[in-house]
């Protein structure tokens, strides 16, 4: 784990200075973790989530994470990003917007395009709107490494993407095209976040769509079989959440003039093969559970819309956010697997 001593003195100055916050999706994985943070650092937070995919138990596990006082300072809307009227509602007040309410997955896009189209799409637009509207000094959006489709080039860079490869992929390119309309025509001022493979806790193991760390975990506890897509030499830049929730702050508070009505690639520049988190996952694990010491993947075909490799290049989002990614993906599976194990522990005995 290294230090960023920017990010540092940027959260020492947020626990002297309050802002009003808003968090799409504040009840999921990344949304969750962002409030948790921003509750630690004494910020009001208004939160929405219509929990298509985020859980009120994160919710209720941020409230045991911070004090009474902190959490006094969060206010929660069930709602949809969907409704115009009610995004307007929300952004009334707000500060900065983070924009993370979204239905994730490129498999299970390829069997439901439309319902991806409205939430994705629609929903982007709709708080697109409500946060010029209300005069938002900073709209913050979550979009993906998908955009980069077909295009061979690694490491990624920022203006180089290929033809997309699956429904999701084009919804996250559209929300970039949006926001910079609305930043040339608008003025709104937006970033948007290129995620690359996020993983950490909160991150739901369960499901068919549920994301490869959280899932092998599960799988290798339970010993159930573990699915390798393909040879196992895909490749993936894996990235901590905590490194993403740098990113969204950084990105809420810059100053930097050139920094803004830009994308940014979000992760820690490495690569790391299917084969390789195998094994550093099952090395993680086995003192844990003696069935693993002898413990195999199973190969399987390659899965339709996913890309081979997927390795970022960050350089771009150090120079003008100053981010710099405190965690491999070596020191946040060391950080998050006691809560995956606590997690999966609870799921076995049934309890929420």
């Amino acid at each position: 784990m290294t230090e960023n001593k920017i990010y540092n003195q940027i959260k020492e100055a947020l626990l002297r200075n309050q802002k009003t916050w808003l968090i799409t999706g504040a009840a999921g994985f990344i949304g969750s973790n962002l409030l948790e943070h921003l509750l630690r650092l004494n910020q009001k937070v208004v939160g929405m989530d219509n929990f298509s995919n985020g859980k009120r138990k994160n919710l209720d596990q941020v409230k045991e994470a911070v004090s009474p006082d902190q959490w006094q300072r969060f206010s929660f809307t069930e709602g949809d990003i969907r409704d115009l009227t009610t995004c307007r509602n929300l952004c009334s007040g707000i500060d900065f917007v983070l924009h993370q309410a979204a239905l994730g997955s490129v498999p299970r896009s390829l069997t439901d395009p439309v319902n991806f189209n409205d939430n994705n799409i629609t929903g982007t637009l709709n708080m697109l709107m409500a946060a010029r509207e209300h005069k938002v000094k900073r709209f913050v959006y979550a979009t993906s490494s998908s955009v980069y489709g077909d295009n061979p080039a690694l490491p990624k860079v920022e203006d180089a993407i290929g033809a997309p490869l699956s429904p999701y992929a084009v919804t996250k390119y559209v929300s970039e095209l949006y926001a910079g309309v609305f930043s040339r025509c608008y003025g709104l001022e937006t970033i948007g976040l290129r995620y690359f493979n996020v993983f950490g806790p909160r991150q739901d193991p369960a499901g068919d769509y549920a994301a490869v760390i959280p899932k092998w975990i599960a799988d290798m506890i339970q010993g159930n079989a573990v699915y390798i897509n393909g040879n196992g030499e895909t490749s993936r830049d894996f990235c901590f959440v905590e490194n993403v929730v740098q990113a969204n702050i950084l990105a809420a508070i810059t100053e930097n003039p050139a920094a803004t009505n830009q994308v940014y690639n979000v992760a820690v520049h490495a690569r790391t093969t299917l084969n390789q988190l195998f094994e550093m996952l099952r090395t993680r694990l086995e003192p844990y559970y003696a069935h693993l010491k002898e413990f195999e993947p199973t190969y399987r075909d390659f899965r339709p819309g996913d890309i081979m490799h997927s390795h970022a290049e960050i350089a771009k989002a150090g120079k003008l956010l100053r981010y710099q990614p405190t965690y491999k993906i070596e020191d946040g599976l060391d950080a998050a697997l006691e809560w995956y194990r606590h997690a999966m522990a609870k799921a076995s005995q049934g309890v929420d």
